[in-house]
């Protein structure tokens, strides 16, 4: 069904929801603006980066990233340079066929900018950030996957229900996509995130929100509507039809 949405459906709107740029008028349309990370400078071309307008730990992204190395997180700005950054930014900016790959024609027309925001902190302990990936189908929170202990290789996969049950069943563990060693702990404010991400996913027939969790306070992380080009195989194909039965390519939001 996400290809068949991809394919056939109006996807007008995802391309300034897949904008990350584009995409916090959105949230902030849909009254959510404190979930919103601190931006820091948006920059068309990479002659106008300058470094020294910057704190000096940030994250720089490409607002049509899609998941090929186009994120650069910059813990001490002392260890870099303009022209080193300005040729990274220059190289992002004029990527081409962005998405073709897998047919996500939500890239296509994206204006290319890069963003700076707040790099968010770790929780004591952590290797990495944990995202939350809610899925929603039809206006309505399904599951939860969440990524975490993440690196240049890998990152552990998990999946819960709505209640926080831990279901490894759903998933095929791989060397890229392996298994958390145990379930991480419930967030406290779960029902907020699911919530939110409600809101968020209202228009769409299906949408995974992506959201991050730290000491209580939740962050809008970015909607994404082809995970992995619509072909999650890290799911189960048992677990991958009930998600898609849920799913009503007619909705209209």
């Amino acid at each position: 069904k996400i290809l068949y949405l991809k394919l056939f459906s109006d996807t007008s709107m995802w391309t300034d929801i897949a904008d990350k740029y584009k995409v916090r008028d959105y949230v902030k349309k849909c009254g959510l603006e404190e979930t919103l990370v601190v931006l820091y400078g948006v920059w068309y071309n990479a002659e106008s980066f300058n470094l020294d307008e910057l704190p000096n730990s940030f994250i720089l992204k490409a607002n049509n990233g899609d998941g090929k190395g186009t994120n650069l997180i910059i813990k001490d700005k002392n260890e870099w340079d303009n022209n080193k950054l300005r040729t990274i930014i220059d190289k992002w900016l004029k990527r081409k066929n962005i998405g073709a790959l897998a047919a996500e024609p939500q890239y296509e027309n994206i204006r290319p900018c890069v963003i700076a925001e707040e790099l968010l902190p770790l929780e004591e302990g952590s290797k990495s950030l944990i995202d939350y990936k809610i899925w929603c189908f039809n206006g309505k929170a399904h599951n939860i996957l969440t990524c975490s202990s993440r690196s240049q290789k890998s990152v552990c996969l998990g999946c819960y229900d709505l209640e926080w049950n831990y279901y490894p069943e759903n998933l095929i563990p791989s060397k890229d996509y392996p298994l958390e060693s145990e379930p991480l702990l419930k967030p406290i404010n779960l029902d907020e995130m699911i919530k939110l991400a409600e809101e968020l996913s209202k228009p769409f027939p299906q949408v995974r929100v992506d959201l991050y969790n730290i000491k209580g306070k939740i962050y809008f992380g970015e909607l994404t509507f082809t995970s992995l080009g619509g072909m999650m195989y890290y799911y189960t194909p048992e677990f991958l039809l009930e998600m898609g039965s849920k799913v009503d390519v007619n909705y209209k939001g």
